[in-house]
């Protein structure tokens, strides 16, 4: 194996470390019910119940973010000095993830505490798209492989950026917790990214 892919098989592994403990920290969080009775059990994990809802919700965003780095670097295998620095700012965003994750569900002013939770999505999908675009910028990649799932996670990302920085305004204009339902448009708007990307991809006159 070369110098250049241990490196990056060192960093893949580095990240996925980080990706659990940031997971573990999330876990962690979650508040026990308690109560002398089964009625009183069930009483207080209902009243938890939005905490617990936080922590599927930022489970499944961690996750999605892991899956989109693990199907971007198995094919990476060189580093650039900008590659690793962008990699370590993605990370700390999704350590910072079960902090926001208090936040959201903690009691005050809603808007804040979305918005807070929703800008730390923006940065970690926009930091994303960044490492894409770097690891084609500098053709990071192995040299068998044809970089068009590159642009496919990258226009991922950006629309996921863009859908989590529209619900911030959406927070302070809509009462209570209606900037919600921005987040549910989501698999919509990458539905639809995806159908414009395929078309362009076989275009006539364009190779597939």
């Amino acid at each position: 194996m070369k110098a250049s892919e241990a490196a990056a098989d060192r960093l893949t592994m580095f990240v996925d470390a980080v990706i659990a403990i940031a997971l573990t920290l999330l876990a962690l969080e979650l508040p026990i019910p308690t109560g002398d009775t089964t009625n009183a059990m069930l009483s207080s994990a209902l009243g938890h119940g939005k905490e617990y809802l936080a922590f599927a919700l930022s489970f499944t965003v961690i996750a999605a973010h892991w899956r989109a780095h693990h199907e971007i670097f198995r094919y990476v295998d060189t580093l650039s000095g900008r590659l690793t620095s962008l990699t370590l700012v993605w990370l700390f965003m999704q350590v910072l993830m079960p902090f926001a994750t208090r936040v959201l569900t903690a009691e005050g002013a809603f808007p804040p505490r979305f918005s807070l939770y929703a800008l730390v999505q923006v940065l970690a999908s926009t930091t994303f798209a960044l490492i894409v675009r770097e690891a084609r910028r500098g053709r990071l990649y192995r040299t068998d492989f044809a970089p068009l799932e590159f642009g496919q996670s990258q226009v991922r990302s950006l629309c996921l950026a863009g859908v989590f920085a529209v619900s911030v305004p959406v927070s302070f204009l809509v009462d209570g917790s209606g900037a919600y339902l921005c987040w549910p448009a989501a698999p919509v708007v990458l539905a639809v990214a995806r159908r414009v990307q395929d078309r362009s991809v076989h275009a006539p006159g364009e190779s597939s």
